[in-house]
């Protein structure tokens, strides 16, 4: 299949690595502007720099008001946006307390949510966009408890 994305703008969350990384790869080759986006600098220098190009990346914990404005001042537009951040951990649950219930509804829900508002305006404004939501787990035996 061949698609083409040249002129626009993807931003991928959780991207410095595992399926989002590989999704920022293959818009990249369609000709999409990728942004990664991961929580440390480093992580997302090496990503960006492992696909090229013209990708750009943006160090920012989107689980939080302040990372996610971060990202928006950083890229105030995109054409097609990956919710792909999540966490997992395996815990019981009469063992978690609420600050952990709450981290993993920040960044599994509510990242997504802020990113969808900040974002669709500008793709419905301009007549094109796509932004998708995804949720996985990086190690089938925790999955699948």
């Amino acid at each position: 299949m061949n698609i083409d994305l040249n002129g626009k703008t993807a931003i991928i969350t959780g991207s410095t690595e595992g399926i989002g990384f590989g999704i920022a790869v293959g818009l990249a080759r369609a000709g999409a502007t990728v942004i990664v986006n991961g929580l440390t600098q480093a992580k997302v220098d090496a990503a960006v720099a492992s696909i090229g190009g013209s990708a750009r990346g943006v160090a920012a914990d989107l689980g939080s008001i302040d990372g996610h404005d971060q990202l928006v001042a950083a890229e105030p537009r995109a054409d097609i946006v990956v919710s792909n951040l999540g966490i997992f951990q395996p815990a019981d649950f009469f063992d978690t307390d609420d600050a952990t219930w709450d981290r993993h509804w920040q960044v599994n829900v509510m990242a997504g949510v802020r990113l969808a508002r900040a974002y669709l305006p500008g793709m419905e404004a301009g007549g094109w966009g796509r932004f998708l939501f995804l949720a996985s787990c990086n190690r089938w035996s925790a999955c699948s408890r």
